[in-house]
């Protein structure tokens, strides 16, 4: 079966059918399947235009779940998006861009999903409806493990929701990959500071791929509060900050290598920040 129905009712309705899945752009599910017919009964939430575009509210921004990338990168947003917005433009190629979405890359969650550095930055909570209401999870609390969120039987991902940030937060996100395109990432940074009168009152790193899930280092977040922003802070970093991490061995680096060049991109991204540069692959 596959359906695309126009209504999140209609969507819930039909995810009560057993075994079906949520398609949202399908990036992620027909490599997987390689050759091999879809099986299950799958439900394309595209055409759901209550799952679609952005919206900016005094306390919050809500971020569509069927955003693709390519809309994200072009959106207007705060600073503090920048490495979100650094992150769209890194995800595969400009077709994988134009079709995948951000909730179907947080659903996946692949250790080395690009999005989820920069949603951990922001605090991001996950919206969820099912035929028995909505909640919200925080993002941390949403991705459970390798390729394992917090979803029930029943439920959909609606949105993204990031508190409104405050004007003088910025953002970078830093990749780093065996080539310079189309890549999965070896590891990925984001970081987020937020400076007033010349010296760090909020400080945010989240490192991804170098672990089941994403992570934030709250070490070095506590460490670098209260700093006078001047080059030379990422250099406060420093490898017990990485503790949080457990990096595997596999065809695209060792786990050293990616615990090395994890505190290297954490220095990097916070300069980036200090610079007010959006970042990218290195």
């Amino acid at each position: 079966m596959y359906a695309r129905p126009a209504e999140l009712e209609a969507a819930l309705d039909l995810l009560a059918e057993p075994g079906a899945r949520i398609l949202a752009g399908g990036t992620d599910i027909f490599p997987a399947a390689g050759e091999r017919p879809l099986a299950a009964p799958h439900i394309d939430v595209t055409g759901i235009a209550a799952l679609r575009g952005l919206s900016m509210a005094p306390d919050e921004v809500r971020i569509g779940a069927a955003i693709t990338w390519s809309e994200l990168a072009k959106a207007e947003l705060p600073a503090a998006f920048d490495a979100l917005k650094a992150a769209a433009r890194e995800v595969g190629g400009a077709q994988i861009q134009n079709r995948g979405t951000i909730a179907g890359n947080l659903c996946n969650a692949s250790p080395a999903a690009d999005g989820v550095p920069p949603l951990l930055i922001l605090n991001a909570e996950i919206e969820i409806a099912s035929r028995r209401g909505a909640r919200r999870l925080p993002i941390r609390d949403f991705i459970t493990g390798n390729r394992r969120t917090a979803l029930a039987p029943g439920e959909i991902v609606t949105a993204i929701i990031v508190p409104t940030p405050q004007p003088t937060m910025r953002a970078s996100f830093l990749k780093l990959g065996a080539r310079r395109y189309l890549v999965i990432s070896i590891v990925m940074v984001a970081a987020l500071l937020d400076i007033a009168d010349g010296v760090v009152r909020e400080a945010r790193v989240a490192v991804g791929a170098c672990s089941a899930a994403a992570k934030r280092l709250p070490t070095l977040e506590r460490r670098l509060l209260g700093v006078a922003a001047h080059p030379g802070l990422g250099d406060l970093a420093a490898s017990e900050d990485l503790a949080l991490l457990s990096p595997i061995d596999d065809l695209r680096a060792t786990a050293e290598y990616r615990r090395d060049a994890a505190l290297t991109l954490v220095r990097r991204a916070v300069e980036a920040c200090l610079a007010g540069q959006a970042g990218g692959i290195v």
